[in-house]
């Protein structure tokens, strides 16, 4: 498959997951209801336990991941709020105060396996992934 015509399909992918969701998303009042009820009934999230981790940056450039630069590891969209870590389950919801302050991730990807005790955030492009650098030592709140 040539790269025009991934390009091409990941596009169509891209429009339909947009029209479907215009189609289909909750009206504007709906919207605000679910806020609201959301707002007062959240709890925040408990801290199940802390660890140090090496943290660094990816985005979905070809050069930077496998053939699916696009898809995560459990075959989600790669997107804001997503890393990569082979130390930690699918699923995992963890914090990294210190940088991001209370913004929750969510461990969607892998790393190539000789990686360990590293977590990779994903960003939108390869320069803003390559300007966030390397952290090391970084206290990580794995919650629950």
């Amino acid at each position: 498959m040539s790269t025009s015509s991934i390009g091409k399909l990941f596009f169509l992918i891209l429009f339909c997951g947009l029209a479907l969701n215009f189609v289909f998303s909750p009206s504007e009042a709906e919207r605000e209801i679910v806020i609201e009820k959301d707002s007062f009934l959240k709890e925040e999230p408990v801290i199940k336990k802390i660890g140090y981790f090496k943290i660094t940056g990816y985005s979905s450039s070809p050069d930077e991941t496998d053939d699916t630069p696009w898809l995560t590891a459990i075959n989600t969209l790669a997107r804001e709020g997503i890393v990569a870590s082979n130390d930690l389950p699918f699923g995992t919801k963890i914090k990294i105060p210190s940088i991001f302050g209370d913004k929750v991730f969510v461990v969607e990807d892998r790393l190539n396996s000789r990686f360990k005790g590293v977590i990779d955030v994903w960003f939108p492009s390869k320069e803003e992934a390559l300007n966030f650098g390397v952290h090391e030592d970084v206290l990580v709140e794995i919650l629950e």
